[in-house]
């Protein structure tokens, strides 16, 4: 996990570490939980390809695929490694201009998280285990 913040134009750095598995440009929606996920190429184009599946076999409704892709932004990432956090993604995440956020690794994806509502989530999941 990675401290940022983002600017004021809303740009967060990615670390370093992540910027190889995104690529050039990568994917931002709402994340689970009220954060921003950022997916990479490959990971995007699967889970689009999923929830079209899911639509067809009745299991998710259209209503949830529209709201999955309307709030689809390809962001690039700049020579600083930055991306730009679309307003409507910072406004679902909590997350304000020039404000901390954490910036994390979630295996398939990265998301970017308004501090105190990842201290929440970190705390259920540690109960879990």
């Amino acid at each position: 996990m990675y401290e940022r913040q983002l600017d004021e134009r809303g740009r967060v750095a990615l670390p370093t570490p992540f910027r190889s598995s995104i690529g050039e440009q990568c994917y931002l929606t709402f994340g689970d939980d009220g954060c921003v996920r950022i997916m990479g190429a490959d990971v995007f184009q699967s889970e689009a390809q999923e929830m079209i599946d899911a639509v067809k076999a009745g299991t998710v409704s259209r209503a949830k695929q529209r709201a999955f892709s309307s709030s689809v932004v390809v962001a690039g990432i700049d020579k600083q490694g930055r991306i730009l956090v679309d307003p409507r993604l910072r406004g679902h995440a909590a997350i304000d201009l020039q404000s901390p956020v954490k910036v994390l690794g979630a295996l398939d994806r990265v998301e970017i998280w308004e501090p105190s509502r990842y201290d929440e989530q970190e705390a259920a999941g540690l109960e879990e285990l």
